[in-house]
């Protein structure tokens, strides 16, 4: 079932989801994101999102892990926040997850229904345009809860400011 989505109704704003990570298209994602935001009152999500699987150690060891990761994730996201707030002039909104990240991802959406829009950025390389945008736009686009924007990983700034 399709959660309903509230960002059209009075006191609310439209968000665009950007899952930041340490590939060199999320800098689109982000990008766009942020200034299609800024074009019609929106607001950024950007969700970070750290492997469960990771921490499979000692229970001390696994603290320590845990601990590392969300300080890399808040570090990857204040740098993330700064790269939204040069290009847009507007304030993200941040959020780690731990876990698979579809389900962190759908998770996130079910929980905030203002999240309007999943923005991702297909990869330039041979390997293809990268795994989640393989996920998402492959089996899931049928079910996916809301509109999915692939941007281009090729497209430099001014590109992206002409058509978010």
């Amino acid at each position: 079932m399709v959660a309903i989505r509230k960002s059209n109704e009075e006191g609310h704003r439209r968000k665009f989801l950007v899952v930041v990570d340490d590939t060199p298209e999320c800098d689109r994602a982000i990008v766009y994101a942020a200034k299609r935001a800024a074009r019609t009152g929106g607001v950024v999500v950007m969700l970070s999102i750290i492997a469960s699987d990771d921490f499979q150690h000692w229970l001390g060891v696994e603290d320590l892990m845990r601990a590392e990761a969300t300080e890399e994730a808040e570090a990857t996201l204040a740098k993330a926040s700064e790269r939204v707030r040069s290009v847009a002039r507007t304030e993200p909104e941040t959020v780690i997850r731990e876990g698979n990240k579809s389900e962190a991802i759908l998770d996130l959406i079910d929980s905030d229904a203002d999240i309007a829009i999943l923005v991702l950025a297909a990869g330039m390389g041979s390997e293809g345009p990268g795994p989640l945008v393989s996920s998402i736009a492959g089996k899931a686009v049928g079910s996916f809860p809301i509109p999915v924007t692939i941007v281009p990983g090729n497209l430099d700034d001014d590109s992206i400011a002409a058509l978010a």
